[in-house]
């Protein structure tokens, strides 16, 4: 069993109750087999450095991160870096920024810093949610890829799963 498919069955264990995972584009559009562009599309990723956020033990999301693994890399996001997220690229719908005018009148939360609370506990699903925009669009990292963007992550490369190490990369993609 190779290590990437080994840390792709830790991750989406049983045990995932309450994990978010952010899961970010990397590789852009040209080249990509009709199979792994459907589940791009699927996935709402369909543009190079689009981020969306789903639940560790979404029904069939291990197989579609699978299928996937050579296009994007995921793992688990913390709260402090999804406030950090919701305040400078969480959008509603009219690309309109989220304040707390909006979020008291359409979600009933006080500020980002609640929003992003519930959306951690799971009481709040972004994928479903239609008064934010699930898709997140950030910036090519500064400082540029620091390794290959054709190779796994456990394998001096920049794709597949990263663990809590999804936190680094989406903070300089902000």
């Amino acid at each position: 069993m190779t290590n990437q498919v080994k840390e792709l069955e830790d991750v989406t264990k049983g045990d995932d109750k309450g994990k978010l995972l952010a899961i970010i584009r990397l590789r852009g559009t040209v080249n990509v087999r009709p199979d792994v562009e459907d589940t791009l599309r699927m996935l709402r990723l369909v543009k190079k450095y689009h981020m969306v956020l789903y639940p560790a033990d979404m029904p069939g999301l291990k197989g579609m991160l699978q299928k996937a693994k050579d296009w994007i890399t995921w793992g688990e996001i913390d709260a402090e870096t999804l406030i950090e997220v919701l305040k400078s690229r969480g959008r509603a719908p009219g690309n309109k920024k989220l304040d707390e005018n909006y979020l008291k009148k359409e979600i009933g939360v006080s500020n980002v810093e609640e929003l992003a609370e519930k959306v951690m506990k799971g009481e709040i699903l972004l994928h479903k949610c239609e008064k934010i925009k699930p898709v997140f669009r950030l910036h090519p990292p500064r400082g540029g890829f620091k390794k290959s963007l054709r190779r796994q992550y456990n394998n001096s490369g920049e794709l597949g799963y990263r663990g809590s190490d999804i936190n680094l990369l989406i903070r300089r993609m902000l």
